[in-house]
């Protein structure tokens, strides 16, 4: 776990304000390289040490990357809560009183089989779905009505199960598209470009570019994410989820399609990002990669939790074995009746 205090007001600025006067900011020559819109023909691998040398120190990177907002709940206490969630589609019950929390500083696995409710549970905690009955509390609040865009201006950001990207614009272009959830400047203040229109855009830009090396793809800051390998799409999407700065960074099937050693590196970055002070939810089948990076499971089935507790503890249980194997039939018993006279 890193040092600093992960989420708390100021978090990494120390370090933060010092990168941003040594730049020379998005306007130098060097940074010209990775502009949204620069004319680059055929991009290549960018060397980013060479276009923002201070990118090459891990721990300015982790510190540039860092949440800076408060989160009012404390290390370890509930950060969202799903209390007695119903969501109904017609007659089709998908969530069924669903209660569980998600503590502040762990990674929490959301699994079960196929059509147990996890992509519904998570669409109602990112506002796609209203639930029928019940709350959702986060950070204190609850998210009662409030707009998708509201809850990501709130905290809490996602990656889908199908990779959605703008695939004709660049990766840096990807990512600095999410910094405008913390922008401030108002639609004649851009149009007028004026002096916060033109920093919240400087900013943006070496924030993005800091993230991108963060997941493992600085260096090919300046292709179209269409041209980006699987691997690296998903990688793309974390930091694009990461530039709006949650709170809570939800993961859908982030490890779809990998092989294992893409999984390992994938675990090995989540871990990244709990220690750099963020909360993650995990919705993932791989339960090797499940055990391997999570600190709690939950464990739904036909909409309802059926398990709750450590990794050893959840695949122990024989209500998660039974979900997942299925529970053999009785055997039929063997009574015999005598032969009519």
């Amino acid at each position: 776990m890193s040092t600093h205090d992960p989420g708390g007001i100021g978090a990494g600025s120390e370090h933060g304000d010092e990168h941003l006067a040594a730049s020379g900011r998005a306007d130098s020559e060097a940074a010209d390289h990775y502009l949204p819109g620069a004319d680059v023909d055929e991009p290549a691998l960018i060397d980013v040490e060479e276009v923002r040398p201070e990118l090459a120190d891990p721990q300015l990177v982790d510190a540039l990357v860092a949440p800076d907002r408060a989160v009012h709940a404390r290390m370890g206490e509930p950060l969202l809560q799903m209390q007695g969630v119903t969501v109904r589609f017609g007659g089709l019950v998908a969530l069924d009183d669903v209660t569980f929390d998600i503590r502040r500083g762990e990674i929490l696995g959301l699994i079960g089989p196929n059509g147990a409710g996890k992509t519904t549970a998570f669409n109602a905690m990112t506002g796609v779905y209203r639930p029928t009955s019940g709350t959702v509390m986060f950070d204190g609040a609850s998210l009662g009505k409030a707009k998708r865009f509201s809850i990501t201006q709130r905290g809490i950001a996602r990656t889908f199960q199908n990779i959605r990207l703008f695939n004709e614009m660049t990766a840096l272009e990807n990512v600095v598209v999410g910094t405008d959830a913390r922008h401030r400047t108002s639609v004649p203040g851009a149009l007028f470009r004026t002096s916060r229109h033109r920093r919240e855009e400087r900013d943006a830009i070496d924030r993005a570019m800091a993230l991108l090396e963060f997941v493992g793809v600085g260096g090919r800051a300046t292709e179209k994410a269409r041209n980006l390998s699987y691997g690296d799409q998903r990688r793309l999407e974390i930091a694009r989820a990461l530039a709006t700065e949650p709170k809570l960074l939800c993961l859908d099937e982030p490890a779809a399609g990998f092989n294992p050693a893409e999984k390992e590196s994938l675990m090995g970055l989540i871990r990244h990002i709990r220690d750099d002070g963020y909360t993650v939810l995990l919705i993932e089948h791989d339960m090797r990669l499940v055990r391997g990076v999570t600190d709690r499971i939950v464990v739904l089935e036909f909409g309802r939790v059926i398990a709750e507790g450590t990794p050893d503890e959840v695949t122990n249980d024989p209500k998660v074995i039974a979900a997942y194997l299925g529970v053999p039939d009785a055997p039929e018993s063997e009574e015999t009746t005598d032969a009519p006279a």
